[in-house]
């Protein structure tokens, strides 16, 4: 037990670590091949980001555990918007400028419509798994068309002032982005071998593991990026990449995993309590940025108001774990 603790605990230091590099010599590799800066923060760092959860997820679903890549997707969707968008708008309220974002909004909220779908039945078989990354392969498509379409937007030039900031030489950047995913593949393969442990020696199911202990982890990256982005003015980026990891995980994540193996015989509170509370988290986001009486904002009161659904959110999981309902 106390082995499987740390190898969680040195699982996500070196997650956190090379995700980190690998987003940085990712990036800085696009720039020097001359990519638009609006294409690299949609595509490029929107699909770093989300590499935690991918890989974590794809190591989970090879290692049997299907279920925890599922946590780990749903849970990730819930920490992001949660926790990060509300700690970040308590910080400081976040402004909604870009067009791109506005236009991802209702995407996300279909993408996790057609996600409930695919759980009402209780399980994603490996046929629903491939239509989710068709779905992913359709999206960097579009992020693509956006990027080429609107270089003038909020968010290109956010985009465009951060690359500046992070550039290095192309060998450096090379060496990154190949250390950086060299590590990611094996801290991820530690963290779910120290976490499936953990919940064989405790007893709590591997969907519970993934929805709160690995979701977390895995989304500390978007914690960091958010916070600062929002510190330094870059509000649309900050928003930005909370949506587009949402997006990610529900495409790419599920879809990894289902393909990988299918998971089946699904408890109904995955629907009812996990995504439940995920939709109302996007549905909520979504009134929030689209500030249908004005311009897009996250207040303070707002940001209180996702933070406190998260905590109410954990701590009903926290009590069905303590009662032996979950």
């Amino acid at each position: 037990m106390l082995i499987a603790m740390l190898a969680v605990l040195v699982g996500f230091a070196l997650l956190i670590w090379s995700a980190d590099r690998f987003v940085d010599g990712a990036a800085a590799t696009a720039y020097h091949a001359g990519m638009p800066s609006l294409l690299i923060g949609m595509v490029i760092v929107g699909f770093g980001t989300s590499a935690p959860e991918m890989v974590v997820s794809a190591m989970a679903a090879l290692d049997g555990s299907p279920e925890l890549a599922l946590g780990n997707a749903l849970g990730s969707n819930i920490v992001n918007t949660g926790l990060i968008l509300g700690v970040t708008a308590l910080i400081m309220p976040i402004m909604v400028h870009s067009k791109i974002v506005r236009r991802e909004l209702p995407l996300l909220i279909l993408i996790c419509l057609g996600a409930g779908l695919m759980l009402w039945d209780n399980a994603v078989l490996r046929w629903e798994a491939a239509l989710l990354l068709i779905g992913f392969f359709a999206l960097i498509g579009w992020s693509v068309f956006s990027a080429i379409r609107d270089r003038g937007d909020a968010l290109a030039t956010d985009f465009d002032q951060e690359i500046r900031e992070h550039t290095m030489p192309l060998a450096k950047a090379i060496f990154w982005l190949a250390v950086g995913l060299i590590v990611l593949v094996a801290s991820s393969r530690l963290l779910v071998w120290g976490a499936v442990t953990i919940a064989e020696s405790l007893g709590v199911s591997d969907l519970i593991i993934g929805l709160t202990i690995i979701a977390l982890g895995t989304s500390l990256p978007e914690l960091a990026s958010s916070v600062i982005a929002v510190r330094k003015g870059e509000h649309d980026i900050a928003i930005g990449n909370i949506v587009g990891s949402n997006m990610f995980n529900i495409l790419a994540v599920v879809g990894i995993a289902g393909l990988i193996e299918p998971l089946t015989n699904l408890s109904q509170q995955v629907l009812t309590r996990d995504w439940g509370t995920m939709m109302l988290l996007m549905v909520m986001l979504l009134f929030m940025a689209y500030g249908f009486r004005g311009q897009g904002r996250i207040n303070r009161l707002e940001g209180f108001g996702l933070l406190s659904i998260f905590i109410i959110y954990n701590s009903y999981l926290a009590f069905s774990v303590l009662t032996g309902s979950a």
